[in-house]
């Protein structure tokens, strides 16, 4: 039997007042969903599709056969805590307190969220840099604050320190820093670092640092740690992901690192949020570290190769590949062949060449015209392959 509403209960349903009116489903999930629906290759979303480490897999069932299925610590289990300090030394000679400055999240995403909430208030603003990752505006506004909106300077995606100098008042709270940075596979340099604490000197203004792809970075190029620059490390929460570390997105285990005073607000929404983090990825993961410390030191080889691959292989086809700085992301520019509008271009790559891209348009509050579109190369070889055979037959049909 249909179930029916109370008239009063249907008539209050539909006067629902939405605090995100705007937001949709994300880009990700629609051109993932359509690329399923017309059988193209998914170069779109940013999941690897090839197995990860089987003993992670083997810790993972050794540890629910263990028993930890219960409640883990709100602040994560303190064998992983630890592990996590060990690793913060041996990639960038730190010393963190795994007691008092680590807090594991559910993923990056929760501790975007939590480090949000916990510094935005009503009426406050945070900055963040266009193409900008699609989850920071809503949890400001969630919080509510306002976004300002600050493009990154194309073709290169660069930051105009003065326009950001120019943006703080006294309202503003927080900066949302992003790098390697996705969208834009971009890196930021030591030098955006010196810049960004000149222009929140003074000000009681907090960074919120997504460092998610730390390790996916190319050409020899080291990553450029929020928390290596002592007087920003002060003033900024700091979010990693063992989801892009150990190619294992649905893991959803990530963790933030902030000084004790931040990291006791940031725990305050963590505890009213999730709470905890699903015991038993945690415990497999400490122990993963403790057997492979360094597994994380192949990760830029690794994918340097497979951003090679691609780009060597449409070296001839007419679009461009701006070298990748980082993550596991490359741009391809499509000038050669039809006017900015990457939203359109995508959709022809869908339906004519059977490859799903993402649009950077999404990304921006006020996109301008777009040449570019975001592969993601975190696939196994055979599906590049099949993927650039596509591009380039398309391309020559142009």
């Amino acid at each position: 039997m249909a179930l029916r509403w109370p008239r009063r209960t249907r008539k209050r349903i539909h006067m629902f007042r939405s605090k995100l009116p705007d937001v949709g489903t994300t880009i990700f999930t629609v051109m993932s969903r359509r690329a399923r629906e017309l059988g193209a290759l998914n170069l779109g979303q940013g999941f690897p599709d090839y197995p990860i480490d089987s003993r992670l897999t083997e810790l993972v069932t050794e540890a629910m056969a263990q028993g930890f299925n219960q409640y883990a610590p709100m602040e994560g289990v303190l064998e992983l805590r630890q592990q996590i300090a060990r690793k913060l030394s041996a990639s960038y000679e730190l010393t963190v307190n795994s007691e008092t400055e680590i807090t594991v999240t559910l993923g990056a995403t929760e501790a975007i969220y939590d480090t949000i909430q916990a510094v935005i208030g009503p009426g406050e603003e945070a900055i963040a840099f266009d193409p900008a990752y699609d989850s920071y505006e809503p949890a400001v506004r969630l919080a509510g604050g306002r976004c300002i909106r600050l493009p990154l300077i194309p073709p290169g995606f660069r930051y105009d320190w003065d326009a950001v100098k120019a943006a703080i008042n006294p309202r503003t709270r927080l900066v949302l820093f992003n790098s390697p940075h996705n969208p834009a596979c971009t890196a930021a340099s030591v030098e955006d670092l010196n810049a960004l604490a000149d222009v929140i000197r003074g000000h009681d203004i907090y960074v919120m640092s997504d460092e998610v792809y730390e390790h996916v970075t190319y050409d020899g190029r080291a990553h450029a740690s929020v928390l290596k620059h002592p007087e920003l490390a002060e003033k900024a929460f700091v979010v990693f992901s063992f989801g892009k570390t150990m190619h294992a997105t649905g893991i959803r285990v990530g963790y933030c690192i902030a000084p004790p005073e931040l990291t006791r607000e940031l725990r305050k929404v963590h505890q009213f949020n999730t709470f905890s983090i699903a015991h038993a990825p945690q415990v497999a993961i400490a122990r993963y570290l403790a057997e492979k410390p360094d597994a994380w030191r192949a990760l830029p080889a690794f994918f340097q190769a497979k951003r090679d691959r691609v780009r060597t292989a449409l070296a001839k086809s007419g679009f461009t590949l701006p070298p990748a700085q980082g993550t596991y992301f490359q741009l391809l520019d499509f000038s050669a062949f039809a006017p900015p509008d990457d939203v359109a271009f995508a959709e022809r790559l869908l339906t004519e060449a059977g490859v799903a891209t993402i649009p950077l348009s999404p990304f921006y509050a006020a996109p301008p015209a777009l040449p570019v579109l975001r592969l993601c190369i975190a696939k196994q070889d055979s599906t590049l392959d099949a993927a650039v055979q596509r591009l380039n037959e398309f391309a020559a049909r142009l």
